[in-house]
């Protein structure tokens, strides 16, 4: 099978944890440049990943002059739409780390450009790959849970703030857990309800135990002084057909109902949610039941269940798109309205005032 040729642009933690093994796993790559501003982290993973002739940089402008079929975007927030532009306008196709852009603007620049181009662009919401994603949307696209006109897209941690890299400088990511961990939820709730008209946004964006001496944090002690973004963020969406959502984000909250990249949706027919295993609850024979898919297939002699992850799954989608023409999972189109209303909960926050769109 012909190799994709690939440069990846951040070699930092999103990279060494999700990209770059499951890149290795598949086969079908072949990653002949690496960038990144510290060149011992490009160096670092050249040696584990990289070709013998890889070439270095540290200027993804230099990198992006290479003959590359694709291009991987693995920076901070910031400069996601900068470097997937350029890119694009190089000539190679780009799968970009969520979320897709700091900014509304500089997301929508970005679906421009892949219009203009004709390159791919994709963002790495690996969450719709998992099974229980996949079984709950093949639920929805088929009816089964009817009209799906209430949802909560859940985000929720009690004490796990990041305190590595640049996830507490708004600068850098334009927010803190809702741009992070709530655009997954965001995402998949969209994505499930197959729904991307919005019609108003209200939010509240807390920065409320940031300062706090005891912190009881699972990743260690975070700096009060350099966590400019908020520790909490919650959303009420309505959709242009009446529906709505509620989107609750958090990297420090006192609770105890933690749940992270998950939706509970509520239909006409049925409801289904994610937080014990994926249920469905439903009347049947007048009587109410739940019931909870088995998704591993294991229990098999000589056979343990599916072995691919999400993120296996997300790069052999990527790799058919590009090579065989494949359609997309993640749309650029879709991805868009999702910065979009990240940035509504934003303002929301900011103004204290329902942000409407027209």
């Amino acid at each position: 099978m012909e190799k994709l040729k690939i440069g990846i642009v951040g070699c930092g933690g999103i990279a060494n944890g999700k990209h770059l093994p499951a890149i290795k796993r598949n086969g079908n790559f072949e990653i002949v440049a690496f960038c990144d501003v510290d060149s011992k982290k490009a160096e670092k993973a050249k040696e584990e990943y990289g070709v013998t002739k890889a070439k270095i940089y540290t200027d993804y402008r230099e990198l992006i002059k290479e003959e590359l079929d694709a291009v991987y975007v693995l920076t901070p927030n910031k400069s996601h739409a900068a470097i997937s532009i350029a890119a694009m306008e190089a000539g190679a196709h780009v799968m970009c780390e969520k979320p897709m852009a700091k900014t509304y603007e500089d997301a929508k620049r970005m679906v421009e450009t892949a219009r203009r181009t004709g390159k791919i662009l994709t963002i790495g919401y690996q969450n719709r790959y998992r099974l229980d994603s996949t079984y709950l949307k093949r639920a929805c696209v088929n009816g089964d849970l009817g009209e799906v006109y209430y949802a909560r897209a859940h985000a929720v941690r009690r004490r796990a703030v990041p305190t590595w890299g640049v996830f507490l400088n708004e600068e850098e990511q334009g927010g803190g857990p809702l741009i992070d961990i709530g655009t997954h939820a965001l995402d998949l709730t969209l994505w499930m309800m197959d729904n991307y008209e919005i019609d108003s946004v209200t939010g509240s964006v807390y920065r409320k135990l940031a300062d706090q001496k005891e912190q009881g944090n699972a990743f260690g002690e975070w700096n009060p002084e350099k966590f400019m973004v908020e520790d909490s963020a919650f959303a009420f969406i309505k959709m242009k057909n009446g529906a709505t959502i509620h989107l609750e984000a958090s990297w420090a909250l006192n609770t105890l109902e933690v749940d992270e990249a998950k939706v509970s949706l509520c239909g006409t027919n049925a409801g289904a949610d994610m937080k014990e295993g994926l249920r469905i609850n439903r009347v049947h024979y007048n009587k109410q039941c739940v019931e909870k898919p088995d998704l591993d297939s294991g229990g098999v002699a000589f056979f343990e269940g599916q072995s691919e992850t999400e993120s296996d799954i997300e790069q052999r989608t990527f790799y058919n798109a590009v090579m065989k023409g494949d359609e997309l999972v993640v749309k650029p189109e879709q991805a868009l309205v999702v910065t979009r209303i990240l940035e509504a909960v934003y303002e929301a926050g900011r103004t204290g005032k329902t942000v409407y769109f027209a």
